[in-house]
């Protein structure tokens, strides 16, 4: 498999993903921790990658997307954006109309 067709399957096979900096138990920059922080309040599921570990997603995720920066979170297979577009989402009240379906009841 290519890694843009690798890619591809993560965003399909998981309804929330991060590609990011670590890991959600040990981000490994400010911008990837404060996502998971978001993330979690909703507590919703999400799947990870961790771009430090995946050198061939790290360089190819950013010309696939058209997004340079990371992290890059993902949501039903839609970019949402990084860390400034999700804080803003969170802090309109916007985020969670994105997250609904997987908001636990």
């Amino acid at each position: 498999m290519t890694t843009e067709s690798i890619i591809t399957q993560q965003i399909q096979d998981n309804p929330i993903i991060v590609y990011m900096k670590g890991t959600p138990t040990f981000p490994q920059c400010g911008f990837s921790a404060r996502v998971v922080s978001i993330l979690e309040s909703y507590g919703v599921p999400f799947a990870h990658v961790n771009i430090l570990e995946n050198p061939d997603i790290r360089a190819t995720l950013p010309k696939m997307m058209n997004w340079p920066t990371f992290p890059q979170v993902y949501v039903k297979g839609e970019l949402i954006g990084g860390c400034d577009i999700l804080c803003d989402l969170h802090e309109s009240g916007e985020l969670p109309e994105i997250l609904a379906d997987f908001i636990p009841k």
